[in-house]
């Protein structure tokens, strides 16, 4: 498979946004949330770094994306299927996806979803994980689960396998 995103623009943004993917991942573990903060750290990265390594019209039209994607996940927040800071942080990540790649990062966000929920139910039957990370909200939230790490995760997934491009 061939992927729209440019190795030049996955060069430019995994490093980038990998800090910030690590730190959402594990304030949603930790915590239950993600930082607006973060969720501005990622989409400054996508407003410098995009002007960088992309035409204007390609930036424009991803920018667009980051909008439809807030306003469709305000709407889910509002429904209460998602938490807000997973909605905005999904808004902050809609950039980064090349227009030709929707279908695909649907599919693999499905994949780190499902591999991530496993992972995290998993880790949280364990005692010795327990106390390594006592204190974490996300191992007693019954059926809520700390999406941050799947969004997180499928994005520095996605990324990555855009550095193969240039292979």
């Amino acid at each position: 498979m061939t992927l729209s995103l440019t190795f030049t623009q996955a060069l430019w943004f995994l490093p980038l946004a990998l800090p910030i993917c690590i730190w959402v991942a594990y304030s949603d573990l930790k915590e239950m949330r993600i930082p607006n903060v973060a969720v501005l750290a990622l989409t400054g990265v996508f407003l410098v770094a995009g002007l960088i390594v992309m035409p204007l019209d390609a930036y424009g039209l991803r920018l667009l994306q980051l909008v439809v994607v807030l306003v469709a996940g305000f709407i889910i927040t509002s429904l209460g299927l998602v938490g807000a800071g997973d909605a905005k942080f999904a808004a902050a990540m809609a950039p980064f996806i090349a227009p030709g790649d929707y279908l695909f990062f649907l599919m693999l966000f499905s994949i780190v979803l499902i591999a991530s929920w496993i992972t995290h139910r998993g880790a949280g039957r364990v005692a010795a994980v327990r106390r390594v990370t006592e204190g974490w909200t996300s191992w007693d939230q019954g059926k809520l689960f700390p999406m941050g790490i799947a969004l997180a995760g499928a994005l520095v997934v996605y990324l990555a396998l855009g550095l193969t491009a240039g292979v």
